[in-house]
């Protein structure tokens, strides 16, 4: 599962990017999917997030909302990574045993991720969440041709 990062506060322009904080609507959307999640009985085993301050703050919230109730890991790789390295990303850190992961980032490499294992273009705003059943047996298996199939995508002002 892909969550791209709630809304985020351009007001301060002395902050660095990757301290932006959510904005009260982005904290909103990244609950609401928590609780989607919750609902569709899709808690995640593992989520993995970008470092970025409003990429922690999403994985936070929709992990509080969907009942997770385990450590989020925080990865610097993740912070505007490329379709090709969160894959690399998934594959260095999701342990064998790990059924079901989500992984909290960015555009533009979210995006590609979504639109390379959906075989079609697909808008990606900011707290949309893709959903995807892969067909390997091993998340080292992950890789970018892999056969996979979109079973859900949800915007937030689809909600």
């Amino acid at each position: 599962m892909l969550l791209r990062h709630g809304k985020s506060s351009w007001s301060d322009p002395d902050l660095d990017d990757d301290q932006r904080p959510l904005t009260g609507r982005g904290k909103r959307a990244a609950k609401e999917m928590g609780e989607l999640l919750a609902e569709k009985k899709l808690v995640p085993d593992l989520i993995l997030s970008s470092t970025a301050k409003r990429a922690r703050k999403t994985a936070s919230l929709a992990a509080e909302a969907s009942a997770y109730g385990k450590e989020v890991k925080e990865l610097d790789e993740l912070y505007l990574a490329s379709s090709k390295k969160i894959v690399a990303q998934i594959r260095a850190h999701t342990p064998e045993k790990v059924g079901r992961v989500l992984v909290v980032g960015h555009n533009p490499g979210l995006e590609e991720l979504v639109d390379r294992l959906a075989g079609s273009a697909e808008e990606f705003p900011t707290a949309a969440l893709a959903i995807f059943e892969v067909s390997i047996d091993n998340w080292r298996d992950l890789e970018l041709g892999v056969r996979c199939k979109l079973t859900g995508l949800f915007r937030p002002r689809q909600l």
